[in-house]
């Protein structure tokens, strides 16, 4: 078995097409395939199920990428070690970023970065489920580093460093007329638009409520800061966000008592050794905003 039949084999698995991963490992189709064939061959196993409308993961292969693609991880790491002794940064850096970064200059610390070290493909993903499916990535591997808001409930197995913080606010149309102060009492009588759960956002907003023994009325639950934004301003409910979160026009924010800090937090694995990459960029943001990447039992 040979490392490129395991790049072959990923690359494969994740287009579902030879047509696509020939094109995208930069190969011609009919040697993808003998590549395929020579890795089932040396496993004894059937990886892909051919049809006529493309590939498609058979069992074993299913078994098998975890591990393929763990492997291809830790032979770029070395290649990144060997790299950085020689004073080269190079690889890829998988970074988790949070749907409101407001609070930080993301980009001028990206841009630093590539200036710094222009071998390093920066991967920024999106977060689909929020800060806190942003943490379990981190934890299992699957990002090197992230951007998120992290509670310290769910810290174990990360580094954190605290960037910045906010308060929340309670997010309503300017046509609404409330004081500027606000109680978390004040509220039991409203409808709420609220991100779902399982969201960093989500979970800290039901922690006060429920700590004032408050229960409220959610009337609907969206994945996405400026669709809750706009609902809001159209009068459908009211929402409990960070402040630097409104951008919409036709919003207005109040304070309420008793709701919790918000912020960004750079987060990394206490559990894994930074690649090059992830290490250089935590130097440049924890020099930037004169922070240390703590762990979770400091």
């Amino acid at each position: 078995m040979e490392l490129r039949h395991l790049e072959h084999f990923v690359a494969l698995a994740e287009e579902s097409s030879f047509t696509r991963a020939a094109a995208r490992l930069n190969l011609v189709q009919s040697a993808l395939s003998v590549s395929i064939r020579n890795l089932e061959k040396d496993l004894e196993a059937t990886l892909f199920d051919r049809t006529s409308r493309g590939v498609r993961l058979a069992a074993a292969g299913e078994a098998l990428l975890p591990a393929a693609r763990r492997v291809l991880r830790e032979v770029a790491t070395v290649r990144e070690e060997v790299d950085a002794v020689r004073g080269v940064v190079r690889g890829r850096l998988r970074i988790g970023i949070m749907q409101s970064l407001a609070l930080i200059d993301a980009g001028r610390m990206f841009a630093a970065f590539h200036q710094a070290h222009p071998g390093v493909v920066i991967e920024p993903q999106p977060a689909h489920g929020g800060s806190v499916a942003l943490a379990e990535h981190v934890r299992h591997g699957e990002l090197d580093l992230a951007f998120a808001w992290q509670p310290e409930a769910s810290a174990r197995g990360l580094r954190v460093a605290e960037l910045a913080t906010e308060p929340f606010v309670l997010v309503v149309p300017t046509s609404r007329r409330l004081p500027r102060r606000l109680e978390l009492a004040d509220l039991s009588d409203e409808a709420f638009v609220e991100f779902p759960e399982g969201w960093g956002a989500r979970t800290l907003s039901d922690q006060a409520f429920r700590n004032a023994g408050i229960q409220r009325r959610i009337v609907v639950e969206v994945a996405d800061i400026l669709t809750c934004a706009e609902l809001v301003r159209a009068g459908f409910g009211v929402a409990i966000m960070p402040k630097s979160m409104i951008r919409s026009r036709g919003l207005t924010w109040r304070t309420v008592s008793g709701l919790p800090q918000w912020g960004v937090s750079l987060i990394a694995s206490s559990d894994r050794h930074l690649t090059a990459a992830a290490a250089a960029f935590v130097d440049l943001v924890c020099t930037t905003f004169d922070v240390v990447l703590a762990t979770d039992d400091e």
